[in-house]
């Protein structure tokens, strides 16, 4: 988001994934799509057939990356160096689009200045690269008609996540491709929702729409429509709240639909701010390990017991409707939070989903125009200037970004190392992720016996070369250690991993692999370095039954 807003203005995507396309290259960077965005995986593997060249950037070889025409298989934690080598090669060999620098960019110059550091003998060297490949990868970008990236959390669950992006956004500006069908800008979605939650201003710097809240004349006007006075700073994000809560800021918290015991880094760290709250409410579907710990639980409601809105990735708002009663004592959301607000002194009076969608609309640029009675059965792309009759606008930034002066500012970005290398203790790095099969802590996907029956353990995931060199072998238990934390899970080898890391999914409280994960941040982002840090990998000296963390 903050690279985004920076950049180009906004923190939607510039384009949907059906737009690949309409790309002769696709960038797929930092994403595991076949397993956490199926669908958009099943849209590049049919571009893919129909012509699109798909160049793959991750660490970890994943399974979209067997489609892929170019695969580089990057060290963790150098996508920086990665794309400035790129760049650098693009603009020694003129494949910049001059005219479109000319006219809707700013700070060229100064990018141009710092990727002259970047030949692709210095890059190569740093992400493990060779200079041949990342030649071919920009003369395949540079020479396109049209080009596209998508990227996941591999890019933005960094230190320098924001730099990450930034690289991206200068590498689309460069060469014109961003406002053309087949170009753009595309973060894959870390959550089904998280596009919606984003753009209703469930982020701590903005109101809904990404407009900020230090911004006096915005303020005002939210005041007006609200018909209160607001707080001028900037809320907490999730990272600063726990470091809060250690120092006594924070005493209170209500959470929903949120599992910090097994969501975030350094969840030792996480458990001992928790504990020092004066009170604790968690309000969700299930009973978490979070809400086990809570003063007080609210029984909410699943998708299929409310009604409301939904917007993905794409930018397509979608109408999702109840068809069961909530069971027992639980209630919907809205329900609750107006009941609440209600009793603290903030009165609320909605009667429908419907009336607080209306209102958003009504203080959200983007959704102007969009109702309940319009989204039909699939669904509206935003903006959209004439719902009755348009599916919505697909490609944006046609003719000007978002940003005060309709340019995209472009910031050069310096290779920096993590936070936390490996180490002769230490000596290998850890990446955490997801799997196909299990969503996020598991408080629903590992209460399905179909899903859970068919990815029902931890695993750490091996280099072949590193799993002989340990003398552990497949299917046999290993205890994998970092500064904050232990765990034993049982091991697989696996052709997909970077020699010298190992991937641990995150969904499995009895392995639990943000025991391991360091508690760093981006500095601008503030979100955490969940894919890169120090531990120790060993043979277990445990029996197999006996497996669990510490």
């Amino acid at each position: 988001v903050a690279a985004l807003f920076e950049g180009v203005g906004s923190a939607a995507v510039s384009t949907t994934y059906g737009d690949v396309i309409n790309a002769d290259v696709a960038i797929l960077a930092g994403t595991n799509t076949t397993a956490n965005h199926p669908v958009a995986s099943s849209f590049f593997k049919q571009a893919h057939r129909r012509g699109t060249k798909l160049i793959v950037v991750d660490p970890r070889k994943e399974r979209v990356s067997d489609h892929a025409d170019i695969y580089c298989q990057i060290k963790p934690g150098t996508d920086v160096a990665f794309y400035n080598g790129v760049m650098h090669e693009i603009i020694a060999r003129g494949l910049v689009d001059q005219e479109f620098i000319a006219g809707r960019t700013s700070n060229y110059e100064a990018l141009e200045r710092l990727l002259a550091q970047y030949p692709p003998e210095r890059a190569g060297q740093i992400c493990g690269i060779s200079p041949a490949v990342l030649r071919e990868v920009a003369r395949l970008w540079g020479e396109a008609e049209a080009a596209i990236v998508y990227w996941g959390m591999g890019i933005s669950q960094h230190t320098t996540g924001t730099d990450n992006a930034r690289c991206l956004i200068a590498l689309c500006a460069i060469t014109g491709n961003v406002g053309r069908p087949g170009t753009g800008l595309h973060p894959l979605r870390g959550q089904n929702n998280v596009q919606g939650a984003s753009d209703a201003g469930l982020i701590p710097m903005f109101y809904p729409d990404y407009q900020p809240v230090d911004r006096p004349a915005i303020r005002e006007r939210f005041e007006r429509a609200w018909e209160r006075e607001l707080d001028p700073a900037r809320g907490l994000t999730v990272t600063e709240i726990v470091a809060s809560a250690l120092s006594g800021g924070v005493r209170g918290m209500y959470m929903m639909g949120e599992n910090p015991f097994l969501s975030d880094p350094n969840i030792n760290k996480v458990r001992k701010a928790l504990s020092a709250l004066e009170f604790l409410a968690v309000q969700d579907i299930f009973l978490t390990e979070t809400a086990e710990f809570a003063d007080v639980v609210l029984p909410a409601s699943s998708y299929l017991e409310k009604d409301g809105t939904y917007t993905n990735t794409d930018r397509r708002v979608q109408l999702g409707r109840k068809v069961l009663d909530p069971p027992g004592q639980a209630r919907v959301d809205w329900k609750i939070i107006q009941d609440l607000s209600n009793r603290i002194g903030l009165p609320m009076h909605y009667e429908s989903t419907s009336e607080i969608f209306d209102e958003l609309v009504g203080l959200m640029p983007n959704y102007t125009n969009l109702t309940y009675d319009n989204l039909g059965a699939t669904g509206k792309l935003y903006p959209n200037p004439d719902p009755q009759a348009s599916d919505g606008t697909v490609v944006l930034f046609q003719d000007a970004f978002n940003t005060d002066d309709g340019r995209a500012h472009l910031v050069p970005a310096e290779w920096m190392p993590a936070r936390e290398l490996p180490s002769e203790e230490f000596p290998f790095v850890l990446n955490t992720g997801r799997l196909l099969e299990h969503w996020h802590t598991g408080s629903m996907t590992r209460r399905s016996f179909a899903l859970d029956s068919i990815s029902p353990k931890a695993i750490v995931y091996l280099d072949p070369g590193d799993a002989r060199k340990l003398g552990i072998g497949d299917g046999e238990f290993a205890r994998v250690t970092s500064r904050r934390g232990s765990i034993e899970l049982e091991v697989r080898i696996s052709h997909r991993e970077t020699p010298g890391s190992c991937f641990i999914p995150f969904h499995f409280r009895e392995a639990a692999a943000n025991l391991l994960t360091i508690d760093e941040i981006d500095p601008v982002g503030k979100i955490p370095e969940f894919k890169f840090c120090a531990v120790r990998v060993e043979p277990a000296r445990v029996a197999a039954g006996a497996a669990g963390s510490r």
